[in-house]
């Protein structure tokens, strides 16, 4: 990754809709997201310095891991999430088998994994610096799956609908299927059937249910 980061657009397809779908405009999904992000960032704040030296004892280096993924219509940003992995997973993905079918990666016994990041993804706080993502308006508490770059350009016409909505923290695959999901068209069947049944309601209710997804541990890995 380069030191200087400049915010770009990865090209939609012709195919895809010009229509802007309404979770994109709602102003109380915003209002929904600013408040659930100042909370989020509260309590991230009051554990980022004992999941830190956690990290640091189990396996020195960066505490946090940035990735550039996409967002809403292609719009590029970078993510933000605790270390769960060792300092160059990404280099050693190639050694890793895939486990998951079509444009995601996915191994239950994933060995990048370090035995503080497999808490935080059990427990899910491996996803808290995220709610500064929403802060800025780059995601959303509920949408869509933020896929890589890599991802994206080996998208088929169909898969781009899915980018029609800002991505969330949670949405329908983490929720109801989290790590159990493992066909990427099952995610994307989930994505679109999210956005037909977007409301702020169903967003409220969507978090509800990954609240109980996570305390159960859920699908987690």
């Amino acid at each position: 990754m380069t030191a200087t980061y400049q915010r770009r657009l990865v090209p939609l397809p012709q195919t895809a809709s010009l229509g802007l779908h309404a979770s994109v405009s709602s102003p109380l999904k915003r209002l929904l997201d600013i408040a659930g992000a100042l909370v989020g960032l509260g309590i991230t704040a009051l554990l980022v310095i004992p999941i830190a030296i956690a990290i640091q004892i189990d396996n020195p280096g960066p505490i946090f891991f940035r990735q550039v993924r996409c967002g809403y219509r292609g719009q590029s940003f970078r993510i933000w999430k605790f270390r769960s992995m060792v300092s160059n997973a990404e280099q050693l993905q190639h050694l890793v088998s895939n486990e998951a079918e079509g444009l995601i990666f996915k191994n239950k016994q994933d060995p990048r994994v370090t035995r503080v990041g497999q808490f935080l993804r059990r427990t899910s706080l491996d996803e808290f610096p995220q709610f500064w993502n929403v802060l800025m308006g780059e995601m959303s508490l509920v949408g869509t799956r933020p896929p890589t770059v890599k991802e994206v350009m080996l998208y088929q016409p169909h898969h781009w609908q899915r980018l029609e909505v800002k991505p969330g923290i949670t949405g329908e695959w983490q929720a109801r299927g989290r790590s159990e999901v493992l066909d990427f068209e099952d995610i994307v069947k989930m994505d679109v059937r999210y956005q037909r049944r977007w409301s702020v309601a169903y967003d409220l209710q969507l978090l509800w249910e990954t609240v109980a997804a996570v305390l159960k541990r859920k699908g987690a890995f």
